[in-house]
């Protein structure tokens, strides 16, 4: 679809008029791509590469085309319908709507900035982006000013306190650099309290709250920051632990030292996020934090096991796949740690990956999953450190000899069978009699429904199947947690 066929109807960007090409890629097909993944092409890629303008052409030709209010809706859409599963391409994007030529454009672009900008790191490199993309000159006009300063009125006290002191600065800035360039003027009296905290220190707060009566609610944000600092200072253990468990800190905000105790990180695995508590089962085992039999274990075992739990924090059996082949293995990826895997953990983790599979919310669409079973399967998964043959077998569950990418398609063909997804995992791209690309196209043609294809190159770091000019192929190189999302935005029109 060129930008000029672009109906007016655009202003909504509506599935109707993204998915009115059939199955030819659109310019707005190729944004979509662009803000899932980070690239317009046919390929998902588990190495992101560097953005700019040069690799999001789709992205300037409807800008260029007088559409800009319209990509500003779409990477709103994108994001909070879940669609992006990189946060950056959506925040270059963003960017580059913010200081386009047309004055409504700009408006939409920083409209949107609060709900793209979830956590200060994600503020913070969309800030990186705008000095990159106008070399650092003349960016701080009036609206970026007010823009900033919304984004930091628009929390209340508590969650603003928990977040800047989680991250400080990131991509080259800092909260005390936005707060200056921005001329941040609070607009209640709790965000007050933390921005005079980013500006004039702990000092500052003390000398203009310590001594006064607060309201009940600055009150609570001042105790908040009070304990942070003195968890910084703190040579005392049990006082550490006391904060930890009074204020809920986190780990961020715990000095390095100081996770070297064992007793604070117990403390910290009380409400520790099951994606966090998952990525340290190791570090954790090795330092005899979790120790064999112990109540400890027994309490994590009980976690992440929990099939309400694994739903609420959306942990998908990849993830836990990942973190129990990581876990198994008994040493660090790339580090010296090294553990005995505990049995009850091993059991848990198996466990909390069945129980899992039922939390996936289902796509209603007919799969077919192929897995190439040569040999070269045995080798590691790039973006994921475990094995090719055990993401197949996971991603088989999840979606309810030589290489020949077109067997599956041609099977289903020979056999009537109904497909909306072929998804192929393998090692290699070997072509047989036909071209996995042109077998689909015939298989399309024979049962009328506009299915799609999706190989995934465990080892490749690089893939030629898909047809890039058929939005209903997709290649993916290496397989990481990001992928799980590509596939299932795929296969649901989300890119």
């Amino acid at each position: 679809m060129d930008p000029a066929s672009l109906p007016e109807q655009l202003s909504a960007v509506n599935e109707q008029v993204l998915n009115s090409s059939g199955g030819s890629v659109s310019a707005a097909v190729s944004l979509r791509r662009f803000l899932c993944y980070g690239s317009e092409s046919a390929t998902y890629s588990t190495r992101e590469c560097a953005l700019g303008i040069e690799s999001a052409l789709a992205l300037m030709q409807l800008m260029e085309g007088g559409h800009g209010c319209e990509v500003v809706q779409e990477i709103r859409r994108s994001n909070l319908e879940g669609h992006a599963v990189r946060a950056k391409p959506s925040l270059f994007a963003l960017a580059v709507c913010s200081q386009h030529g047309d004055c409504k454009t700009r408006q939409a672009a920083l409209r949107a900035l609060k709900d793209l900008c979830r956590t200060p790191a994600q503020l913070f490199t969309f800030v990186q982006y705008k000095k990159e993309l106008r070399q650092g000159s003349g960016m701080w006009g009036r609206a970026l000013r007010r823009a900033v300063a919304d984004w930091y009125n628009s929390q209340d006290g508590m969650s603003l306190a928990r977040t800047v002191t989680k991250c400080k600065h990131r991509a080259g800035w800092s909260h005390q650099d936005l707060l200056r360039l921005s001329h941040m003027k609070p607009t209640n009296d709790t965000v007050a309290v933390v921005c005079k905290y980013i500006t004039k220190g702990w000092k500052g707060v003390q000398e203009a709250y310590g001594d006064k009566e607060n309201s009940e609610d600055v009150q609570k944000v001042f105790e908040y920051l009070e304990a942070v600092e003195k968890a910084k200072h703190c040579t005392d253990e049990q006082e550490l632990i006391h904060l930890i468990e009074e204020q809920s800190l986190e780990k961020e905000q715990i000095l390095t030292h100081h996770l070297k105790s064992k007793e604070v990180w117990k403390a910290l695995l009380k409400e520790m996020p099951v994606a966090v508590l998952l990525k340290h089962l190791g570090k954790l085992t090795a330092n005899k934090v979790l120790a064999a039999g112990s109540a400890d274990v027994a309490a994590v075992c009980e976690r992440i096991q929990d099939e309400t739990a694994l739903k609420k924090a959306k942990t998908h059996p990849f993830n836990i796949l990942v973190a129990s082949e990581n876990y198994k293995r008994g040493h660090g990826k790339r580090s010296k740690l090294k553990w005995d895997p505990d049995r009850e953990l091993v059991q848990a983790l198996d466990c909390a990956f069945s129980r899992s599979i039922s939390t996936v919310e289902p796509t209603g669409k007919r799969f077919l999953v192929a897995v190439d079973v040569s040999s070269s399967l045995s080798s590691v998964t790039h973006g994921s450190s475990i094995s090719s043959v055990a993401v197949a077998a996971a991603m088989c569950l999840t979606p309810g000899g030589s290489t020949d990418c077109a067997l599956p398609i041609t099977w289903a063909s020979e056999n009537d069978k109904t497909v909306d997804v072929f998804i192929i995992f393998t090692n290699n791209q070997t072509f047989g009699r036909e071209n996995p690309a042109d077998t689909l196209k015939t298989y399309r043609q024979k049962i009328g429904l506009f299915s799609k294809l999706i190989v995934c190159g465990l080892i490749a770091s690089s893939l030629s199947v898909a047809d890039p000019e058929d939005r209903g192929m997709l290649d993916i190189c290496g397989f990481d947690s990001q992928a799980v999302d590509v596939i299932r935005n795929f296969a649901l029109d989300g890119i």
